[in-house]
Parts: C-alpha cells; structure tokens; sequence
C-alpha cells in the first residue's frame, strides 16, 4: 500500500473549493435517462453526452475528480483522447465505481447487499493502468419497519471495508459509501439513528481490516427525513443534525466528506451544504460533495435538445452548478447567485 500516493489522491480530491462529480451512472441508468429525454440511448450516445460535458471550459476549479463508470473510462473524447487522459490533463482525478450493484439479501426481504468482491483485485489493477486513481462502492441501507436489520447493516460494513482494503492496495482511494435512502415515511431522528449506526459498524469493520483512514473518503447521506414524512425539518435543522451524526460517528483523521444528493433538489444539496460549511465550527475534515444528478439534471435535459447551441448551453448549465457548489464548499453560496 502506497500510503503517500492515497493521502496526497484523497486530498486532493477535497482539496478547497472542489468536489466530485459522479458520472458513473450504469449504462441501464444512463440509457433511461436518456430515453426520459427523448434521446435513443447507444453506447455512442452516452458517450456524446459525456464528453461534452466533460469537455466544458473550466470546471476543474469546481471539481477534483469525476467518477466513471466501465463503459466510459474505455471511451474517447470528441477529439480522440482517452477520458481518463483528457481529465488528467486538467488536474482531475479519473474515478471508477467498482461495485456491480445492490443484489435482494438472502433470508431478509426487501434489504439489499451490495456485490463485486469477486475479481475486484484484478479489476482495480486494470483500471490504475487506464489512469484511475480512486474508486466507488456504494451499499444501500432502506428505513422501514423491521428495517434495516442487524444483517443487513454488518454485511454493507463488511463489503465496504474489503472492498476499501482492495483498493488501497492497488493505489485507489476508496470512496466509501453507506447510504440510508430517502424513501420512506421515517423522521429525521430516525435517520439519524440509523445512519450513526450505519457509520459505527462500517468503520468498524474498516478498522478490522487494517484500512489506512487518512488515503479514504466518506459518500454519506444526509440526515433528512424520508420522502413520505409529514414532519420535514428545516434547511438550518438537516445541517445541524448532519454535522453532529459525523461528528460523533466518523474518524477525525478521514481527510475528506463528499456528500451524495441522494434525490434532493439542486438547491437543497447546494444549500445544505453552504450551511454546514457556514458553521462557526472547525470541522475536523473537509465537507464536500459528490453530486451527480444534482450537477448534471438540467444540463442533461438541455443537451437533448441537439445542436452546438443546445450542446453549449449544457455546458453552461453544468459549469453553473459545479460552480455553486465550489462556493458552497466555503460557505460562500446564497440564493441569489441562482437568478
């Protein structure tokens, strides 16, 4: 484990006003979504629609790595070049989900189990040679009665820290990522609870696998109550309880926090993360974000539209929200930067 490789990847990645950008939508993922905007999903189309918005002028000083997925970091740019190589050549790191999806958990109904363990080691040495530099893994934690059970919390804890262990091995940063979802008629305090248990039992399990903290970053939710509650809080209360849970249930010496939006809207994930940042606390790690839909929705839904003028108004749209969300990184976001 090259430990000065991981921490110099992991803080750059959080390093001031920058976060990450996920782009690593599965090609099923990205083809509904592309369908949902009128566009006939191809392995060339996806690859159209991320090129140019990878290819957008300046939006390194927003973001430090992006997230890929398999199909993408084996595709070119619109003038030939690798992707991996184009955003290396602007100072952003190349990034690889690595997980093959959440799978039904055997013997508990409706909870999930993230897979890919099998074969991972190869895989992450494939994609350091294609220019990766970190990774992603993403367990999914559901609230809802009964749930999440004791299995299905401590088998996410244990896919997350092999899998992390996996990757520092082969020089990729683990991006660690526990999500509590949104769904659900749950309050907030419950979602508080049940991500500081989330948290507790996955670090853990990094602990028994000897993850090296400092080359790691954390994707968690944030506490907010389920879709279906009557009894949301308010901006001021999501950032508040947030920043307490992590506080109490995360390790100090983690470089960095990249939020997921996790279906919040642009604003919200914007706003949330502008108040925690505001806060007139030192955290002890950097808080930023790893958006995706929440970067790229409307420029997706533009650049459907065809043509240079659509293609060059998604990249405006795009630079827009990388933009807002690098001021919100230092507490610098309010409302009327949006008009």
């Amino acid at each position: 484990m090259d430990r000065e490789l991981l921490e110099r990847t992991a803080r750059e990645l959080v390093a001031p006003g920058k976060g990450i950008l996920a782009a690593d939508e599965s090609n099923g993922t990205m083809s509904n979504r592309l369908a949902a905007v009128g566009v006939e999903p191809s392995s060339e189309s996806r690859r159209s629609y991320r090129a140019n918005l990878l290819e957008t002028a300046g939006y390194e000083s927003a973001v430090g790595g992006v997230i890929l997925f398999d199909e993408t970091i084996r595709q070119s740019m619109n003038d030939g070049s690798p992707v991996a190589e184009a955003l290396s050549s602007r100072g952003i790191h190349p990034g690889i989900k690595v997980d093959t999806g959440a799978k039904g958990l055997a013997h508990h109904s409706g909870e999930k189990i993230t897979e890919g363990l099998d074969g991972l080691r190869e895989r992450c040495a494939e994609y350091f040679a294609l220019g990766a530099r970190f990774a992603k893994w993403r367990a999914v934690i559901r609230i809802a009665e009964g749930m999440p059970s004791a299995a299905c919390i401590s088998t996410n804890a244990h896919a997350l820290a092999r899998y992390a262990a996996i990757c520092q091995e082969q020089g990729l940063v683990p991006i660690i990522e526990p999500e509590v979802l949104m769904d659900g008629s749950h309050d907030a305090q419950r979602c508080y609870d049940v991500t500081a248990e989330t948290l507790d039992a996955t670090f853990a399990a990094c602990a028994e696998q000897g993850i090296h903290i400092p080359g790691a970053l954390l994707k968690p939710n944030m506490i907010i109550a389920g879709n279906d509650c009557p009894d949301q809080i308010s901006r001021e209360e999501v950032a508040r309880m947030t920043v307490d849970c992590l506080t109490n249930h995360v390790p100090h010496d983690l470089p960095g926090i990249v939020f997921l939006s996790g279906g919040q809207s642009d604003e919200d994930a914007t706003a949330h993360l502008n108040l925690m940042n505001q806060m007139d606390v030192e955290h002890p790690w950097q808080l930023s974000y790893s958006y995706g839909r929440a970067l790229q929705a409307h420029a997706l839904r533009t650049w459907a539209e065809g043509g240079d003028e659509s293609a060059a108004a998604s990249q405006r749209m795009f630079a827009h929200r990388a933009k807002m969300n690098s001021l919100a990184r230092s507490g610098d976001w309010n409302l009327d930067l949006e008009a």
